[in-house]
């Protein structure tokens, strides 16, 4: 067996799609989707059983004989019950077809049958008419229906959802002992609920299909867990310092403001005739190809660039070029790029690292206050990495150093923050890890981003401002 789903989009309803969805399943493989709730996952594993109107792309290799339990196929069994309720008719209340019935209407193997309703506990519901069972108990009969199918493609979401530990360890073992002859998916919103026998992670995000991951490959399920995460915690960014500075603006002037700016080196210009604000609160990507002056533009705000003196520019309310200090514009400024990282070379741990935010510098050379260590690790909290916090910093992968630049680049809760590129270098897992936190980051309501980047399709939700530079 051999599923390939090619370019697919498919439409659910009018409210909902899946959109480019390339994957391949082989009979040797079991798959756990897992996401966010409403990112799609429940649908991409519903397009393996036909469901949904397909609008782009296909799908082949689809067995005839699928099996699924999920909250969606219980709806449709009850919609099927209520469709063929003639109690309006008979004067009487409707049950709806027996357990008994609709258990036997789809099963192949009467012995385990007989097992699951043990396991279950659903010897005392078998007469019981189907209308009158519970939520929970309505989606062990799913569970049931489809174990006992014996189906060439099992599909489960959620099967572990409302067992008690016992029926959890048997339907575990169960499902084990079908792997070995039946490909299965599973849909799950908890990565430590994945079993052993999973073979392959499908990450679903804003209703695509992100990521696939080799189980076997344990740095790239550590990097899933620390995105799952990321994505689910309910924690938010952590607050600053009680004495921490705060520019003083009133509400007619923004964070930065250009008119007509100009860079040129002799007859070679970069970019011209350039108006630009960013307002408190108003979140920015930038986005163009190699050449056409992302970097000068962001160093004509830091003051790293010696034409930001010749150009009208404002920055927290001070005119470039009028006497203000480095001092004054850094201490409300956060700055994360591929060359900070290089430069950050120095042996501290990972929790120094954030530290070093506070004081502008690469290392700590200095005692750090009681509070700022609080602070640095709610951010190894937030980032998922507390166990972390005495590694050295240089030790980490790339992909969670950048993490930790970034969060130390927040630690003072800067009015603005510009990320340089932050994905620059990184695999498809750790791009994603980095993106949640800048999602996690706008949430927030004290720090301005400044997101850079050359692929406009790196969009982030609550961005909805974009610069083009050509």
């Amino acid at each position: 067996m051999k599923i390939t789903l090619s370019n697919l989009s498919v439409q659910f309803e009018t409210y909902f799609s899946l959109n480019s969805i390339n994957w391949e399943i082989t009979s040797d493989q079991h798959w756990a989707i897992v996401g966010t709730n409403g990112s799609g996952k429940s649908a991409l594993a519903a397009i393996l059983t036909g469901a949904g109107d397909i609008i782009a792309g296909q799908i082949n290799g689809l067995p005839k004989q699928v099996a699924i339990a999920s909250f969606e196929a219980q709806a449709e069994l009850i919609e099927a019950e209520l469709k063929k309720d003639d109690a309006d008719l008979l004067d009487v209340v409707s049950v709806g077809t027996p357990v008994r019935e609709l258990l036997d209407q789809t099963c192949v193997d009467q012995l385990l049958q007989q097992k699951l309703i043990a396991a279950f506990n659903f010897e005392g519901l078998l007469d019981r008419g189907f209308r009158k069972l519970s939520s929970g108990e309505s989606r062990k009969l799913m569970l049931i229906r489809a174990l006992t199918s014996q189906a060439q493609l099992l599909i489960l979401d959620e099967p572990f959802e409302g067992l008690d530990a016992n029926a959890c360890l048997y339907l575990q073992q169960l499902l084990k002992d079908i792997a070995q002859r039946t490909p299965i998916i599973m849909v799950l919103n908890r990565l430590d609920e994945i079993p052993d026998f999973i073979s392959h992670i499908a990450y679903v995000n804003k209703a695509a299909l992100a990521l696939e991951i080799d189980t076997k490959d344990d740095e790239a399920m550590l990097n899933l867990t620390q995105l799952m995460h990321l994505k689910t915690t309910n924690l938010s960014v952590p607050a600053a310092t009680e004495n921490q500075p705060v520019i003083s603006l009133d509400n007619n002037q923004p964070l930065v403001r250009m008119r007509q700016v100009r860079v040129a080196y002799g007859d070679s210009v970069i970019f011209s005739d350039l108006d630009w604000t960013i307002e408190a609160g108003q979140h920015w990507q930038v986005t163009g190809p190699n050449g056409s002056g992302k970097t000068c533009l962001l160093n004509l705000i830091t003051g790293d660039h010696p034409q930001c003196y010749i150009n009208d520019i404002f920055v927290f309310g001070m005119q470039r070029g009028n006497g203000e200090s480095i001092w004054q514009i850094k201490q409300h400024l956060g700055y994360v790029s591929s060359a900070l990282q290089w430069e950050y070379r120095v042996t501290v741990s990972v929790r120094n690292a954030i530290i070093s935010g506070f004081y502008d510098s690469i290392g700590i050379y200095q005692q750090y206050t009681d509070e700022q260590k609080s602070i640095a690790d709610h951010w190894l909290s937030l980032l998922g990495m507390s166990r972390r916090a005495d590694e050295p910093f240089n030790q980490l992968s790339f992909g969670d150093q950048r993490l930790i630049l970034i969060a130390r680049a927040m630690v003072k809760h800067p009015s603005l923050l510009i990320l340089d590129e932050p994905c620059l270098g990184l695999d498809d897992l750790n791009r994603q890890l980095v993106l949640a936190l800048i999602e996690k980051i706008c949430e927030g309501n004290k720090t301005t981003v400044l997101y850079v980047n050359h692929r406009s399709e790196d969009r982030i939700q609550g961005i909805q401002n974009h610069l083009a530079m050509t």
